[in-house]
């Protein structure tokens, strides 16, 4: 079989995320993938990157699409401005690959699926910890049955983001293009419980700004109503002083429970059930493995997925329908800070500053 050319894909965005996008193209990680151009609006940035890759850079993304051939693009900007750089891309023709949250509101997440379903190319929203080992693990468990009735999901985010964090860009913290730690930091989180506890029926929150001065908030927690009857809760927070404590999820069943933790939900903790099978025994020690920062190692897996679903057609872990669904949840927690009431998400939600002015 002939080998299929190397997929040349672009940066939209040459931010902090990015350095992490790049590697892994611009040193030729991802099989079948290559790095091809890059563009930001400060010069300064789009050039640094471009130089360290030996790829064209600019500070006009419809300038790299009509001078650079390439095959999809990376979309890594600020959250509020995911929908205004998707939408025109997507009528080049060119599949989208857009960081987390996929938008701060559900119209422009809805604008960036029309778009790209107009256009007949496939959107990707980067939920890497999916990928992560140990919540494969957790996944094949839920998926077997091995749980039985769900009772009680948590995730925690406990890391450290300083002021000085923040001051990095006018934009982080702010309502307009960010969200606080719930709509940032703790997205990934999220949709992990959501994916493994299933559609929520209601949810309870509360916020505050502790240690930053920021909009938004840096610490939160939350209660939740599954459909299926279980409970969950969301504790995040980038106020843990002085260094990140954790990024963990907790899934227990009638007979069951699983936890994984370490940084970037990728250490496992805890793997009891009722039944053992063939295996559990090595499980702990298999899938234990911590990654030097909250990043991880799922990056690499996801644009490994990536390259497969367009090369081959594959079924897409997290399209725009599927990273709408955390983007709701998320909304819907905002508005129950908001209003401080329990807000069923049988309703669209409405009230919430998350990217508003």
């Amino acid at each position: 079989m002939t080998p299929k050319p190397e997929l040349k894909f672009a940066l939209v965005g040459c931010g902090r995320i990015a350095k992490r996008h790049s590697e892994l193209l611009g040193n030729r990680q991802i099989a079948g993938a290559a790095l091809a151009a890059v563009c930001d609006v400060v010069p300064q940035r789009a050039r640094a990157m471009g130089e360290k890759f030996g790829v064209p850079f600019y500070t006009d993304m419809r300038e790299m699409m009509e001078k650079t051939p390439v095959d999809a693009v990376s979309v890594l900007t600020e959250s509020g401005n995911h929908a205004r750089h998707v939408v025109p891309l997507a009528a080049y023709g060119k599949h989208i690959v857009v960081e987390k949250p996929m938008a701060l509101t559900l119209d422009d997440a809805d604008a960036m699926i029309k778009a790209c379903g107009d256009a007949g190319v496939k959107l990707f929203v980067v939920k890497q910890n999916r990928f992560n080992l140990p919540v494969v693990k957790l996944r094949e468990a839920l998926e077997a049955g091995r749980f039985g009735k769900l009772v009680l999901g948590t995730v925690r985010v406990r890391w450290c983001r300083e002021q000085a964090y923040y001051d990095q860009d006018k934009w982080r913290g702010t309502w307009a293009l960010d969200g606080g730690v719930l709509a940032n930091q703790a997205s990934h989180h999220v949709d992990l419980l959501e994916w493994m506890m299933g559609e929520v029926e209601g949810v309870y929150a509360m916020s505050a700004t502790a240690l930053v001065k920021i909009e938004t908030e840096d610490t939160a927690v939350v209660t939740l109503r599954f459909r299926n009857g279980a409970l969950g809760v969301i504790e995040a927070t980038t106020a843990a002083r002085p260094r990140d404590l954790e990024g963990s999820i907790s899934i227990l069943g009638e007979t069951g429970t699983v936890e994984i933790g370490g940084f970037a939900v990728n250490q496992l903790k805890t793997w009891n059930f009722r039944r053992p099978e063939p295996g559990d025994a090595e499980v702990t020690a298999k899938y234990s493995v911590n990654p030097p920062d909250v990043y991880g190692f799922g990056h690499k897996a996801y644009y490994e997925h990536v390259v497969d679903c367009i090369n081959n057609d594959s079924r897409q872990l997290v399209d725009g329908i599927e990273g709408r669904k955390s983007l709701e949840l998320i909304a819907g927690i905002y508005e129950s800070i908001e209003t401080k009431r329990e807000v069923s998400l049988r309703s669209r939600p409405k009230k919430t500053r998350l990217g508003g002015p």
